[in-house]
């Protein structure tokens, strides 16, 4: 049976990154978790943002690394994240910010069947979680 990514991407969230990438070279995100920007995925050119044992990546958007941090893993463990683009502004450090949309993250739960088939994941500094 085939695995069940923790984190996916619409066809509108994979055009940008796309169109982010040819700008800014590689690139990586981060689900933001708290003040200066809410709760919103945020797109770095690959780098920018430290990532390490407080981090979890749970999988790639458009070939491009995803990471969320542990404590907020801890709380969304049991769902899906689609990552979507709608119109509004974004993260003021996020690179989708001058195109006037912005990334958004949307969520279901998994269902039973899907839990033993889930990618595995990873601490940022690549221990195990």
């Amino acid at each position: 049976m085939p695995r069940v990514e923790r984190v996916v991407a619409t066809p509108a969230a994979l055009a940008l990154i796309e169109r982010l990438r040819e700008q800014h070279g590689p690139l990586m995100f981060h689900q933001s978790g708290g003040c200066c920007d809410g709760s919103a995925p945020m797109c770095f050119p690959w780098g920018e943002v430290m990532v390490g044992a407080s981090d979890v990546k749970l999988g790639e958007i458009g070939g491009e690394p995803f990471y969320i941090g542990k404590p907020q893993f801890a709380y969304w463990q049991h769902t899906q994240l689609i990552i979507d683009v709608v119109p509004g502004r974004g993260g003021m450090f996020s690179l989708e910010g001058p195109h006037g949309v912005r990334f958004l993250t949307r969520s279901r739960l998994f269902a039973d069947d899907e839990g033993e088939r889930l990618t595995p994941i990873a601490s940022g500094d690549g221990s195990p979680v």
